[in-house]
């Protein structure tokens, strides 16, 4: 991946109904016997994970497209797709005729691209210029002559914190005084330990120690379980081991509510305000932290900067499988969806910050505040942090080192059932084993 180019213009993006409306590209009844709707509708299923705000967009998709109906079929969360979606590819049928793909899964799909369509042959090259670059190429195979998948969201990252649990340890609750007293990691953690001292919040610091390995790695390296060749790195890597070795002192020292993220345990981390802090990119504002804290913690919570400066967490893409009976349809479905309006869209749903060019500089982002974080200026805050971003190459079973590995180890150790050096080494030895 190439540093993100900021060379910002005016990207000329067509109107939702001149840009999506099909004419007379829908296939007759005849040519889509087992996916028609009421009246010859077209039926195209959308299949995505965790929450990437198209409820909206669809609406807007299906009025400008009579012809087609969209069901969207929501898989919970991405651990819970990935299985189930290779399984349909490889079987050749039972994928959706779009499906999300995460960036962490991203580079195993375009080394196995056979599974899904060349968005090129259906019109994609004439999209490249309102992407940032390394978002286009990241789904291009490596000779350049097929494209997997169009960029939804980037992760921008900030900092959410409980503004009323901060004035309980008498912390400063102003986002920008807080940002200043965390500017660093080491900033970061002293301030933790002087929440913790002060006795008077009855919360931890932070969620779980797990939570700072994405932010801190991909701000400090430009490889993470592996090199730019596809070979596992991860006990290697210096950043990796100072990440979990930074996390587990933070436990050690008491600062963690030691919740297992995407679980029942930190679901009910949230609404109980067992923690103050959570490393939040754009698209776990309004998408993960409102719902799971519920209404009642509306206007408690704010949003600062992310300690060290920027950087991505995420970031999925729209893709076509081969196996879908109207690639053309797909494809214009996808083509909206990743589209300034479809972006802006999801962004006001679920926070999912736009990876176009023209939605990033468009007003309803740059200018969005949000209600529900004390009115902070998400625009701006998770606009400014992938402005000088390096994107991070992430191998082709990152994920899956990452959640079926590090991620268990590491709260295994976090929870005193391993040593720290325990957990390291059988993480390590497993994720070798899965990539030899």
């Amino acid at each position: 991946m190439s540093v993100i180019r900021r060379r910002l213009r005016t990207v000329a993006v067509a109107a939702l109904a001149a840009g999506v409306a099909l004419g007379s590209t829908a296939c007759s009844k005849s040519d889509n016997e087992g996916s028609t709707g009421e009246g010859g509708q077209v039926k195209l299923v959308l299949q995505t994970f965790s929450n990437f705000g198209y409820d909206q967009a669809i609406k807007d998709f299906e009025a400008a497209n009579p012809n087609i109906k969209v069901e969207h079929q929501k898989m919970g969360e991405l651990r819970d797709f990935q299985p189930k979606l290779v399984q349909w590819l490889a079987a050749g049928s039972g994928a959706g005729d779009v499906v999300g793909l995460e960036e962490g899964v991203l580079l195993g799909y375009v080394q196995n691209h056979d599974k899904f369509a060349n968005l090129l042959d259906l019109g994609a090259s004439d999209l490249k210029s309102g992407f940032p670059e390394w978002k286009w190429n990241n789904a291009l195979t490596p000779d350049g002559k097929k494209l997997i998948g169009l960029g939804t969201d980037v992760g921008g990252l900030a900092m959410c914190y409980r503004k009323d649990l901060f004035q309980q340890a008498g912390l400063p609750t102003d986002r920008t005084e807080v940002s200043k007293r965390m500017s660093t990691w080491q900033d970061y953690i002293a301030l933790g330990k002087e929440f913790k001292a002060s006795g008077k919040a009855k919360a931890a610091w932070l969620d779980s120690a797990t939570s700072l390995m994405q932010p801190h790695v991909m701000q400090n390296s430009e490889t993470f379980f592996f090199d730019k060749d596809n070979k596992f790195i991860g006990e290697t890597n210096p950043i990796v081991k100072q990440t979990w070795d930074m996390g587990l002192q933070m436990a050690a020292d008491g600062l963690t509510a030691k919740a297992q993220r995407w679980s029942a345990d930190w679901d009910a981390a949230f609404k109980n305000s067992a923690f103050a802090t959570i490393p939040c990119p754009s698209w776990m504002t309004e998408g993960v932290i409102a719902p799971k804290s519920g209404p009642a913690n509306s206007g408690k919570w704010d949003i600062a900067n992310i300690p060290g400066g920027g950087g991505n967490w995420g970031g999925s893409y729209l893709a076509v499988p081969a196996q879908t009976k109207h690639p053309k349809e797909a494809y214009l479905l996808a083509k909206y969806l990743t589209s300034k309006e479809g972006h802006l869209a999801a962004f006001k749903e679920a926070g999912a910050m736009p990876s176009d060019i023209a939605g990033i500089e468009d007003p309803a982002f740059k200018d969005k505040k949000s209600e529900y974080f004390s009115g902070a200026p998400t625009g701006q805050i998770f606009g400014d942090s992938v402005k000088n971003m390096k994107p991070v190459f992430l191998g082709a079973k990152h994920q899956q080192i990452w959640e079926t590995v590090v991620e268990p180890q590491m709260q295994a150790a976090e929870r005193g059932q391993v040593s720290s050096d325990a957990g390291w080494k059988k993480a390590m030895d497993e994720a070798k084993k899965l990539t030899s």
